[in-house]
C-alpha cells in the first residue's frame, strides 16, 4: 500500500507540472503540494489500514472541497 502512495504522488506531480505548463500556478502549487504528501507517507511504513484511512480522508476532503468550489465559487 506504501507503493501505491508513492504511485500517487508521481501522477500528482505529472498533473503539477501540466498545470505549471499551462500557466496555471495556484492549481501547481496545490498538486506540488500533495505530491510532497504522498511520497512522504509513502516512506513512512504506516500499516495497510492506516494508509486506507489516509486515503479515504483524502478522497472526503477533496471531493468536498471540489463540490463546494463548484457549487458556490464558479459562475454558470
Amino acid at each position: 500500500m506504501d507503493r501505491m502512495f508513492r504511485v500517487l504522488g508521481f501522477w500528482t506531480l505529472v498533473i503539477a507540472l501540466m498545470s505549471l505548463a499551462g500557466n496555471m500556478i495556484p492549481m501547481a502549487l496545490i498538486f506540488f503540494f500533495q505530491t510532497a504528501v504522498f511520497v512522504i507517507l509513502g516512506y513512512m511504513r504506516l500499516s495497510e489500514r492506516t494508509y486506507i484511512l489516509l486515503f479515504w480522508g483524502y478522497m472526503i476532503i477533496s471531493f468536498g472541497g471540489f463540490t463546494y468550489w463548484s457549487f458556490f465559487k464558479m459562475s454558470v
